[in-house]
Order: C-alpha cells, then sequence, then structure tokens
C-alpha cells in the first residue's frame, strides 16, 4: 500500500470519485489533502469525513499568510479537534514569490509551530527559497520543546536536510525525485534516516516522470515510489511498507 501525504484535493472537486478509484487501482489506498487557508476547513473536513481513505489538516500556507487574518493557536489547536484533522499546515517560508511580507509568514509559521506542539500532530512544511531561515526557525523553536514536523515536497539542500534530520524532521518526496535533473536531491535523499522518509504527488502539481508537464494526481505516485526504490537500493515493495510505516508513525491519528 502507499499513501500520499501531501495533496490538494480540492482542485478535483468534479471529479473526485474518479480519481480515488485511479488512486486505488494503482496501489495509493490513502492520502492526505491539504489546507492553504483557513477558510477551507469545512470543505476538507466534508471531503475526508466522505471517503474512508481520505485525512486533511488544516492551516494556512505563506503565500496566503497575508490574505486572513493571522490564526491563533488556539483556533488552530480547536480544528485538529475533529477526528478526520490529522496534521497542521501547510506553513512554512517562501521567499520565491514575492506576495506575504516575510514578518508575517515567520509569525505565521511560529503559530503553527506552536500548535503543532501542544496538539502532537505534525506540522506540514512549505520551504522554497529560505533553507536557512527555515532551519533556523526550527531550530530556535525547538530548544522551546519538540514539535512533529514534515519538510514537505523536499527538494531543498543537504543543509535544511541535515539540520531537519537533527531535530527529527521527516521528509516527503514528489514528483521532482524523478526530474532528469534532480541528480543533486536525489543523492542527498540517499543519505536520509530511513525511518523519516514519506511519499507525496502535491497535486495537481509536480508529475512524476513521464507525466512530467500534465497535470499531477494521487495515482501517478507510483512511480515516485519505483524511483525512491532505486536511490535507496531497494524494493518498490519495500519502499511502500517503509513508507507507510513511517506515515503511521508521524501521523498517529490514521492508525
Amino acid at each position: 500500500m502507499l499513501i500520499d501525504s501531501h495533496c490538494h484535493l480540492d482542485y478535483f472537486e468534479a471529479e473526485l470519485p474518479d480519481l480515488l478509484s485511479r488512486a486505488q487501482a494503482a496501489g495509493v489506498e490513502e492520502m492526505v489533502t491539504i489546507s492553504v487557508r483557513l477558510s477551507q476547513t469545512p470543505w476538507l473536513i466534508a471531503c475526508a469525513e466522505a471517503h474512508p481513505g481520505v485525512w486533511c489538516t488544516i492551516g494556512v500556507h505563506p503565500q496566503h499568510a497575508h490574505e486572513e487574518a493571522m490564526p491563533e493557536v488556539a483556533e488552530l489547536v480547536a480544528l485538529t479537534r475533529h477526528p478526520k484533522v490529522v496534521g497542521i499546515g501547510e506553513s512554512g517560508l517562501d521567499y520565491f514569490y514575492d506576495r506575504a511580507p516575510v514578518d508575517v509568514q515567520k509569525e505565521s509559521f511560529r503559530r503553527h509551530i506552536h500548535a503543532a506542539r501542544e496538539t502532537g500532530l505534525p506540522l506540514c512544511i512549505h520551504a522554497r527559497d529560505a533553507d536557512d531561515d527555515i532551519a533556523g526557525l526550527l531550530e530556535e523553536e525547538h530548544r522551546n520543546g519538540a514539535f512533529p514536523f514534515l519538510l514537505h515536497c523536499f527538494s531543498s539542500g543537504r543543509g535544511l536536510a541535515e539540520r531537519a534530520a537533527a531535530i527529527g524532521g521527516y521528509f516527503s518526496l514528489s514528483g521532482i525525485l524523478t526530474f532528469p535533473k534532480s541528480t543533486d536531491l536525489r543523492a542527498i535523499v540517499a543519505d536520509l534516516p530511513s525511518d523519516r522518509l514519506l511519499l507525496e504527488t502535491d497535486s495537481p502539481y509536480l508529475a512524476p516522470v513521464p507525466h512530467r508537464g500534465k497535470r499531477n494526481e494521487p495515482a501517478y505516485m507510483a512511480r515516485t515510489a519505483e524511483t525512491l526504490a532505486s536511490v535507496r537500493s531497494v524494493s518498490v515493495e519495500e519502499i511502500a511498507a517503509l513508507t507507510t510505516a513511517n506515515f503511521r508513525r508521524l501521523f498517529k491519528k490514521t492508525t
């Protein structure tokens, strides 16, 4: 069994039954649909309630951190009480796009971290062109008390990988791992702790080879699993078992 730890099912609302059927046929039996705005929460929870293999998170993406009221930690914690809400985020820092001011992103990120610490639920982290600030903020907050976190769609440098791993971070690999030019990423992933690896699609984005350039969906994650198996010199079956076990350990509410 494969589990897609990060996708955006709201993009597929009109065809969700067919998409879930294709995913199951490809061995992807569960998935987590990710929040980027708190205003999405009712739809995300309803989607997860309607489909046994679907879970969800709550949170605000860094690119949208300036578009809604700054979330209160108590608000985030309260929303996680629903049994289908299994994580927090995605939150983090994104310096690639000049949308939300950096100070707003950082404050939002800290509040999500505090909610993750209080609830014990994993924080799904978006990191783009902000490796040093992400690592520094995670280390600073970790000194105030540990919290579970996952660097989603990991494609950053070795420095962030090593600093995140040192404080217990997990890493989710997407279709980027299959891209021909991702040689450096594959070398980093080969060295990551085996008990910290998960898989994702980030669909509808980042379709793996040979679907690159097309709309991504959970069924395509099998291609990423094959590449990860090659990188780690193990079988696809071992990768499926490993990443599923790691998912269950991190996303404790799914057990």
